[in-house]
This record gives C-alpha cells, structure tokens and sequence, in this order.
C-alpha cells in the first residue's frame, strides 16, 4: 500500500461520492434546520453502505462472478427507482404549502434508501479491484467511506445553507434533484453500454475487413 494506492482509493473515492454530494446537498435543502447529530447519521449511513459495496463486489467477484455480472445490469435501474420514489415525495411535499410538515425533515428510511441508491453503483468498484487482496480491498474501501463522510458534510451544509433561503420551495428543488440524479444514472448506463455495443461492432467489422 504505496501513495499511488492511496491517492487512487482517494480519487476513486471522490468520484463515488459525487451522487452522494448532490442528495446530501437536497437533504439539506429540504430540511435546513437539520442539526449535527442528524447530518452525522445521514453521512455516517451514506459512507456506511460506499464501504459495503464495493466489498460486497470485490466478494462477488471472487466467489459469485456470474451472479454479479447479471445482477450488474440491473444497478442503474434499482437506484433510478429509488431515487425518484423519494423525490418525487418531496415534490409533492414542497406543492403541498405544509410547511410544518416539510420541516419535519428527511427520515430514516428515506436515508437509508437514499444510502443504498447512491452506493448501488459502488458494486463495480468491488469489481474492478478484484486484483487487490483482501487487505487491500478492505483498506480501499475504508477511505472511499471516510471520504463520503466529509462530501455529505459538505453537502448538507451547503444545501443547509440555501434551504433557509428558499423556503418551503427548497423541497421541490430537492426532489428534482433526486430524480435527476435517478435518471442521469440510467442514461449514463445506456449511453455506456451503446459505446461499447458499437466498439464491439467496429472490432468485428474491422476484422472482416482485414481477412
């Protein structure tokens, strides 16, 4: 474990936590009087499930491979529909006009909901780090958690920040994020997979070509 495996892991790390950033920064939208205990729980389960999935991967890769690569196509979809289903929740409570109720905040569930969705994707971390060791793997995965921790943070507080500005409309602000973070996730995948379906293509014409 060298500094090139730790800035990576670091990198690595950053990059997964981007769709964690963003619904941190709804949270904090929708519920801008959200106190530190709260903003710890919701970075802590946020970091608690980037830690699991990729080692969750890493162990599918070594043990239940092909289990893995069916259940992989099916990750940006899981989390669309998460994403949505509490977005579109918090839309309704921002048209809604209850202010009352739209203060009570985000719940557990809906966080842990939130956890799982964003962290979905994370499974494929496990299965690009199938070189590593388990040591390794683990070490990894411990510093993609801990810099989920500090971009939740950052998140809420920014969201915080501008929920209070916003007013009762910070939670319909907060929705449509949610959403299109759902559906940037499916089209990223899409979008991804026709890439390589039309590579695949272009190697396969390219060597009719030749022979």
């Amino acid at each position: 474990m060298d500094f090139v495996f730790l800035l990576s892991s670091v990198l690595l790390g950053a990059g997964l936590a981007m769709d964690a950033f963003s619904v941190s920064l709804a949270n904090g939208f929708h519920e801008p009087g959200m106190g530190w205990k709260k903003i710890s729980f919701m970075a802590g389960t946020f970091a608690f499930f980037q830690w699991l999935m990729p080692m969750a991967g890493w162990i599918c890769v070594h043990i239940i491979v092909e289990v893995f690569q069916f259940f992989a196509s099916y990750i940006p979809w899981i989390a669309c529909f998460l994403l949505c289903f509490i977005g579109v929740s918090m839309v309704k409570e921002g048209f809604s006009g209850d202010a009352g109720h739209i203060r009570a905040g985000v719940g557990k569930k809906a966080l842990l909901l939130q956890g799982v969705a964003t962290s979905i994707d994370a499974l494929s971390a496990g299965f690009t780090n199938e070189q590593m060791d388990l040591a390794a793997a683990f070490v990894c995965a411990l510093i993609i958690a801990a810099v989920t921790f500090a971009v939740c943070v950052a998140g809420v507080m920014i969201g915080r920040k501008f929920g209070v500005r916003l007013a009762d409309k910070a939670a319909v602000l907060g929705g449509i994020i949610l959403i299109s973070i759902g559906f940037k996730m499916v089209l990223l995948y899409q979008t991804e997979r026709n890439i390589l379906l039309s590579m695949q293509l272009w190697a396969k014409g390219f060597k009719l070509f030749l022979f």
